[in-house]
């Protein structure tokens, strides 16, 4: 599962291959041991958790790179390397 971002201290992972279980484009963000699978499209919170600042992050995050990521999902989906996208600290 490649790393295509990360920003204060969230490991930003996407996962292609796991389709069946979230039935949609997703990340998988990581911060200390937890973890949390967001849908592409909306930021909605499909399993796991992140503490309360770290998912506002993420969820701002996806909004203003949902077009990245649907693009990578598309490269990952394909078989393609997905690019790294910024993270809200650079």
């Amino acid at each position: 599962m490649p790393t295509i971002s990360m920003f204060y201290g969230i490991l930003i992972r996407m996962f292609f291959n796991d389709i069946e279980r979230h039935h949609l484009p997703h990340i998988h963000a990581e911060y200390q041991g937890q973890v949390g699978t967001y849908a592409i499209p909306d930021g909605s919170l499909l399993a796991g958790e992140l503490p309360s600042n770290k998912h506002k992050l993420v969820v701002a995050w996806i909004e203003i790179h949902k077009d990245d990521l649907l693009a990578d999902w598309e490269l990952a989906a394909n078989g393609k390397k997905p690019f790294p996208i910024k993270g809200l600290d650079q």
